[in-house]
C-alpha cells in the first residue's frame, strides 16, 4: 500500500508543478503563491476541525490529534522554511522554462543526503559518491543545454533562485524526518498548512503596495489546483513514509521521479525548445540521484 501512494504522490506532484507553471505565466507569482497556499490552509483547516468536532473519529486517517504549544513552534518553523523555499521557487518558475526548473528541482534528494552525513557524521559510500559525481557532471551538461537559450546559470538571478528554493527545500526533508519520527504525521502536515497561510500574509503584505506594477495578477481557475495538487501529493507522501515497512530511499526516489511528468507535459504544454541535451542532462541526474538514494 506504501509503494501505491508513494507512486501516487509522484504523479500528483508532476500535475501540480504543471497548474504552477501555467498560472504563473505572465503573472505576478506573490498572489498566486498566497492564494494555492491558502487553498491548502483550508483544506486542512477543514480537516482540522472535522476532528474536533467528532465526525473524523481518532481511528481514520485524516484525524488530527491534539498538539503541544512546543509542536505549534515546530511546525510554525517547518512553514517558514517551506514558505521561504516556494517564494524563491515561484520567482524563478515564473521567468524560466519549466524544462529548466524541474531538473534542478530533482537534485533536492542529493543535498539532503549530503546534509544527514553532515549533520549525522557519516562518510559518502562509493554508491552514494557515484551518484552524486553523476549529478554534478549531469547538472554541467544542463547548465551547457542552459546556455543555448541564453541562460547563464552563474549570473542569473532566477537561477540563484531556484537553487536557494532547492537547498531549502532539502532543509525541509531533514526537518520532516525529525518530525514524522516523534510527532503524528497528520499533526505535522494539517499544522504546518494552516502556518503557511499565516507566513505567506508577509510577502503579500509586501506585494500589496506594487499590485499595480506588471506582471499585473490575472485570476486563472487552476490556481487553486496547485494548493490541491500539493495538498494530496503530500498526504500520500507522509502516509508512505510513516509505514514502518517502507523503505526511504524508494520514496524518495519515486517522489522525485515526479520531474519526468513536469518535464515531458512542460515540454509538450508550453513548446519550450532545445529539449535533447536537456533530456540527456536530465536522465543523468534522475540516474545519479537514483544511485545516491539507494546507495544510502
Amino acid at each position: 500500500m506504501w509503494l501505491l501512494f508513494a507512486i501516487f504522490s509522484s504523479a500528483l506532484l508532476g500535475c501540480y508543478d504543471i497548474f504552477k507553471k501555467a498560472s504563473l505565466r505572465g503573472n505576478a507569482y506573490i498572489p498566486v503563491l498566497f492564494i494555492a497556499t491558502l487553498t491548502g490552509s483550508a483544506l486542512f483547516g477543514v480537516i482540522l476541525l472535522l476532528s474536533r468536532s467528532g465526525v473524523v473519529e481518532a481511528d481514520s486517517l485524516f484525524y488530527v490529534p491534539q498538539i503541544t504549544p512546543t509542536e505549534h513552534l515546530l511546525y510554525f518553523i517547518k512553514a517558514m522554511i517551506v514558505g521561504s523555499s516556494w517564494i524563491f521557487a515561484y520567482k524563478a518558475l515564473s521567468q524560466l522554462p519549466i524544462t529548466i526548473v524541474a531538473p534542478i528541482r530533482s537534485t533536492g534528494p542529493v543535498w539532503t543526503v549530503l546534509g544527514a552525513l553532515l549533520i549525522y557524521g557519516e562518510r559518502f559510500n562509493g554508491w552514494q559518491w557515484l551518484g552524486f559525481v553523476i549529478v554534478i557532471f549531469s547538472s554541467y551538461l544542463f547548465a551547457k543545454a542552459g546556455k543555448k537559450e541564453g541562460i547563464n546559470f552563474k549570473s542569473n538571478h532566477a537561477i540563484w533562485a531556484i537553487v536557494t528554493a532547492t537547498l531549502l527545500g532539502s532543509v525541509s526533508s531533514l526537518f520532516d524526518k525529525y518530525l514524522l519520527a516523534h510527532y503524528d504525521r497528520m499533526a505535522v502536515q494539517t499544522w504546518y498548512s494552516i502556518y503557511m497561510g499565516v507566513f505567506m500574509l508577509i510577502p503579500l503584505a509586501f506585494w500589496l503596495p506594487k499590485r499595480n506594477l506588471p506582471p499585473l495578477f490575472n485570476w486563472r481557475i487552476i490556481i487553486p489546483m496547485i494548493g490541491i495538487t500539493l495538498s494530496a501529493a503530500d498526504f500520500m507522501y507522509f502516509y508512505a513514509l510513516s509505514r514502518p515497512e517502507a523503505l526511504l530511499g524508494v520514496v524518495s526516489v519515486l517522489r522525485r521521479s515526479s520531474v519526468v511528468l513536469s518535464f515531458l507535459l512542460g515540454a509538450a504544454i508550453f513548446n519550450e525548445h532545445n529539449l535533447k541535451s536537456k533530456g540527456v542532462a536530465l536522465a543523468g541526474i534522475i540516474i545519479g540521484v537514483c544511485v545516491l538514494v539507494l546507495g544510502s
